[in-house]
């Protein structure tokens, strides 16, 4: 049975406060297990009630009721904002179900592809930088796997022209990449031409 209000103690002096704990813990922690039946729980949230009450002594005003009124008050808000929170958290969970998380080593791979993806578009546009006909002979021997000869076919031009506009194109898309961290000057476009 809860002590009878007109009975409780000064609840700013903190003798008065130990003494208004003790008389009024039972009754808090009923209050809190007839609404959680988790025992840890029931314990942090009778804490935090007594924790909350401390903190705002100064505005209780007795002339507004009785003392455990008061406390029963925060309990009833301590318990709420706990289950607004386990909510909002079941909520966000429940987002995310299903997906998984990244750790060190996904972001780590992460960040390699948008660094290859970055080096590979600054590739591609000193690639779109090259002239036509330089372009047209890289693309030929590089990327279709013609040789030289079979390019100078294909293009209407001499063998040597060839050689010229691929040495000149590797030459300059060379010093292109010599800027970028994962192509090195020995990456097959860029070998020398047979």
């Amino acid at each position: 049975m809860p002590p009878d209000p007109s009975q409780a103690p000064p609840l700013r002096d903190p003798v008065g406060f130990s003494a208004f704990y003790a008389a009024h813990f039972d009754t808090v922690l009923g209050f809190v297990t007839r609404r959680t039946d988790d025992p840890h729980l029931a314990a942090d949230l009778t804490a935090d009630i007594f924790v909350t009450a401390l903190e705002h002594v100064a505005g209780y005003d007795p002339r507004r009721g009785a003392p455990v009124a008061w406390l029963y008050g925060i309990a009833r808000n301590v318990l709420a904002a706990h289950f607004r929170g386990n909510a909002r958290e079941s909520r966000a969970v429940a987002r995310i179900n299903g997906r998984r998380l990244l750790d060190d080593q996904d972001i780590a791979a992460l960040e390699e592809r948008i660094d290859a993806s970055r080096a590979a578009r600054q590739l591609l546009a000193a690639h779109a930088a090259l002239s036509e006909p330089l372009r047209a002979v890289l693309d030929l021997v590089a990327v279709d796997g013609l040789t030289p000869g079979e390019a100078a076919q294909a293009l209407g031009i001499s063998p040597t022209a060839v050689r010229v506009r691929l040495h000149r194109a590797r030459r300059l898309l060379r010093h292109e990449a010599a800027t970028l961290p994962m192509f090195s000057p020995d990456h097959h476009v860029l070998e020398a031409a047979p």
